[in-house]
């Protein structure tokens, strides 16, 4: 698809998802920067490690995380470097803190069938949601969680 098709695309999306769309390009960036960095140090602004949030169902919230699951696995592609599962989890989850919802980052490793060699893989989930890395994450085991709580504003 050349850029005046992706531009025609954009332009007809609602301006609320427009903005989604931009903001986690933002965020996919910032994510991909902090991937670089040792992960000793990434680690704490991920959340209480070893840590899970709530499962329980928040519909009020359930629109607003499609949203944001649909503009990361949307923006995700058309970034010019790497976004994949970690990218993803860690863009999804700021987009989240943003907006006061909590979740949980989880990271997963699994062997690789062909090569044999250790693979990772990353995924976030708010309430009963998954927004990214649902698809591959029952192939791994867990081996990390942090969970993200976002205490409510008192009046």
């Amino acid at each position: 698809m050349d850029m005046m098709a992706k531009a025609k695309v954009f332009m007809s999306m609602r301006p609320h998802m427009r903005r989604l769309v931009l903001e986690s390009f933002i965020y996919l960036a910032w994510a991909r920067i902090l991937k670089a960095m040792p992960f000793a140090r990434v680690a704490p602004s991920l959340g209480k490690q070893l840590e899970e949030t709530t499962y329980a169902r928040d519909k009020t919230n359930e629109r607003l995380l499609h949203q944001v699951s649909r503009a990361v696995h949307l923006a995700s592609r058309h970034t010019w470097w790497e976004s994949k599962c970690l990218v993803m989890a860690i863009a999804a989850m700021k987009m989240l803190e943003r907006r006061r919802i909590g979740s949980t980052l989880y990271l997963g490793t699994a062997k690789d069938a062909v090569t044999g060699r250790m693979v990772a893989h990353a995924w976030l989930r708010s309430g009963v949601l998954y927004l990214t890395g649902a698809d591959e994450m029952s192939k791994y085991t867990v081996v990390a969680t942090f969970g993200k709580t976002i205490p409510h504003k008192e009046n």
